[in-house]
This record gives C-alpha cells, sequence and structure tokens, in this order.
C-alpha cells in the first residue's frame, strides 16, 4: 500500500482553480503587468470578495494592508538584499503568504498548487513538481534554487540570502531551518553570506537547524533537532548538536560508490564567501576575538 493517497476535490471548483491558476500564470509571464497591483486586486477578492478600489473606498486600511507597496520584509533592511530583484519577487512573496492564511492557501489541493504557481516567477531555478505546504519562510527568494520533486513541510525557513541550492528529490520536515549567512560574534553587523548546499534525495527532518556554508552529500539525513555545522557526506545520517555521521545508509545500488565516484552533490560548484556590508570587507579567522570559557 503506498504512503501517499490520491486526493480531489468537486470538479466544478478543481475546474475553476484550474483556469484561475492559468490566468495568473499569463499575467505574470506579462513583463507590463503591475505585479503590485495584481496581488492587491487578488486579496480583495479572496479576502473581501469585492474590488480593491471599491475596498480602498469603503475600508481603506484593510486595502492599505493588502497592498505590498505598503508593507515591508525584513530582508528590505539588509544592505545583503538586492533592491532590484526584491522589488520583482517581493509581490509575490507578498501574495504566497498572505494566501497561506486563507481556505485557499490551508487546503493542501488548492494551496500547493497556487505556490507551484508562483514559485518560478520567485526562485532562482525550479525544477519539475515542487511541493511546498503552508507557512514557509524565505529571506529573499530569488536566491533560491531547487531541483525536481522537492518537498518543504510547514514552518520550514529557508534563509536564502547567501544561497541555497537543493537538489531532485529533497525533503524538508516541519520547522527545520537552513541558513545561508553569519555574523560574527564581535560585531553582528559583520556578516558574510555563504551557499548552502543541499543534495539529491537529502531528507533534513524536524526541527533540524542547517548552518550556513553547509554542503550536505546526496542521499544524506540530518536527524531530528540537530545542528549542522559542517558538511555531511553522501548517504550519512547525522545525528546530534553539533551533527556528525553516526550510521550510513547501505545503497549497494549506489552507481557513484561503485565506481569511488564524486556523488552530484560534490560536484555543484559554491559561490565564494561574500562580505555585503563594505564597512567589514576582510574575513576573520574563526574564533577571533573570543578566549575559551
Amino acid at each position: 500500500m503506498p504512503w501517499l493517497l490520491p486526493k480531489s476535490i468537486t470538479p466544478e471548483a478543481d475546474e475553476w482553480l484550474e483556469r484561475w491558476l492559468g490566468e495568473l500564470t499569463e499575467r505574470l509571464a506579462d513583463p507590463a503587468t503591475d505585479r503590485n497591483a495584481l496581488v492587491a486586486e487578488i486579496l480583495s477578492e479572496v479576502l473581501y470578495a469585492r474590488p480593491y478600489e471599491e475596498l480602498k473606498e469603503t475600508a481603506p486600511l484593510a486595502a492599505l494592508a493588502l497592498d505590498p507597496r505598503n508593507v515591508t520584509f525584513e530582508a528590505e533592511y539588509y544592505a545583503a538584499t538586492d533592491p532590484e530583484k526584491f522589488a520583482r519577487v517581493k509581490p509575490l512573496l507578498w501574495l504566497w503568504k498572505t494566501l497561506d492564511l486563507t481556505p485557499l492557501g490551508q487546503s493542501i489541493h488548492s494551496g500547493v498548487r497556487i505556490r507551484r504557481a508562483l514559485a518560478p516567477f520567485i526562485f532562482k531555478r525550479v525544477g519539475k513538481n515542487p511541493k511546498f505546504f503552508q507557512n514557509v519562510e524565505f529571506s529573499v527568494g530569488y536566491n533560491l534554487e531547487l531541483g525536481d520533486d522537492v518537498v518543504v513541510h510547514r514552518h520550514v525557513l529557508l534563509d536564502d540570502i547567501g544561497g541555497i541550492v537543493i537538489g531532485d528529490g529533497a525533503s524538508i520536515s516541519d520547522y527545520a531551518n537552513i541558513y545561508s549567512h553569519t555574523h560574527h560574534v564581535l560585531a553582528s553587523p559583520d556578516v558574510t553570506l555563504k551557499q548552502t548546499i543541499i543534495g539529491n534525495g537529502v531528507r533534513i527532518t524536524y526541527h533540524a537547524t542547517v548552518l550556513a556554508g553547509v554542503r550536505i552529500g546526496d542521499d544524506a539525513m540530518v536527524g531530528t533537532g540537530a545542528v549542522v555545522t559542517r558538511d555531511v557526506p553522501p548517504h550519512a545520517i547525522a545525528l546530534g548538536i553539533p551533527a556528525r555521521p553516526r550510521r550510513y545508509k547501505v545503497r549497494h545500488d549506489c552507481p557513484y560508490c561503485r565506481a569511488e565516484a564524486p556523488h552530484p552533490s560534490d560536484e555543484v560548484p559554491k559561490l565564494p564567501d561574500r562580505k555585503p556590508n563594505p564597512d567589514y570587507p576582510d574575513f576573520l579567522p574563526p574564533g577571533f576575538g573570543t578566549r575559551e570559557a
């Protein structure tokens, strides 16, 4: 018996959803579309069942809160954020986050399909069949790369400001956190951007944390509550704080292991570490300015 069972909604609702998503995709693909106005209009219809201009007349405070131009994201306060790139994705991140709180977003059937439609217009690269559950958070969105069949569960944080690459078939469980930036212990404005790479078939389980700059090898697993501070090799099961490989999956059919060749995740090029704040141009060694307790 398969783990996941097929489910459906009424044909009328499914037809309406498919038509609405098709129209949304067409409008987003049009360079002339004002994404801020489009998002405000969609949210007004979904939340208040009336056109946005009418809502502005009858409930201006409610209308103000729907327009992405009237809200700010944490990333907009960071020197590392590219203003032009973020301006393109900000309206869609606002639509994603706000719809998550509605019946459309809470329903698995419609919520996953809405996020799947938005993903190519937000992320740097999107493979086939991405599956996002509700209340996933991003830093900027435009520095996230996804392979095929990636699954991201509820309340996951993907801090992609320094870049995150997630390989084919990877699964990230509820409340996991993946980072791509660090702060120096002596001066929090001294930030380093470090790209994080999650290999093919990786499983990051509940409440685990992956720190910036880590590479997790293909088919590896990060255990519940683990904190990954250094690279994890392919097929390893990493547990604990800090996470260490405790066991290895036995994969007799792995062609890379048989050939003693690098796995695909080992070959993914990683961006060099970057300093977004010109006030802190130097890379200080780990532990600089501290002493042992």
